[in-house]
C-alpha cells in the first residue's frame, strides 16, 4: 500500500503547489465554503416538540443554579456578618 491511497484520503502534496498564490487562496477558500456546506447538510434539527423540551429543560436548570448560588451567597453573607459583627 503506497502513501498515496493510504491515510485519510488527501492527496499527495508533491502537485499542490501549482499556480499563482491568488488562484491557490480562491482554490482553498472554495474547498473550505463546499465542506462547510457538506457538513451543514448532515445536521439533524431538532422538530419543535424537542426544542420546546429543551428550552424548558434549559430554563429550569438556570432557575436551579441562581436560587442555589443565591441561597450560598446569602448564608455567606449572613456567616460573615456573625463572624465579624455587623
Amino acid at each position: 500500500m503506497s502513501a498515496e491511497t493510504r491515510g485519510s484520503g488527501r492527496t499527495s502534496r508533491k502537485g499542490g503547489r501549482s499556480g499563482n498564490p491568488v488562484s491557490r487562496f480562491f482554490r482553498a477558500l472554495s474547498l473550505f465554503v463546499s465542506q462547510i456546506l457538506d457538513e451543514l447538510r448532515k445536521v439533524v434539527r431538532p422538530t419543535r416538540a424537542e426544542l420546546v423540551n429543551y428550552t424548558i429543560v434549559v430554563i429550569v436548570f438556570v432557575v436551579f443554579v441562581m436560587a442555589l448560588v443565591s441561597s450560598v451567597d446569602f448564608g455567606f453573607t449572613k456567616l460573615v456578618l456573625w463572624v465579624f459583627g455587623g
